[in-house]
């Protein structure tokens, strides 16, 4: 199977002292094209904006 279950975490959430909101996503495991972890804008209902959510391990 060439994907790859992930979780994306917000990053602007813990230091302003509320709970980091989750997604549950794919992406491919062998995508030349994100070799990192993966950045996305997400919304985030605690802090009822769109935030970075990074992929956690």
């Amino acid at each position: 199977m060439p994907r790859d279950i992930i979780t994306l975490e917000c990053t602007e959430a813990r230091p302003a002292g509320m709970p980091p909101s989750r997604y549950v996503t794919t992406r491919n495991k062998k995508s030349p094209n994100t070799p990192g972890r993966l950045e996305k804008v997400k919304f985030n209902p605690f802090m009822r904006k769109r935030t970075l959510h990074r992929e956690v391990r």
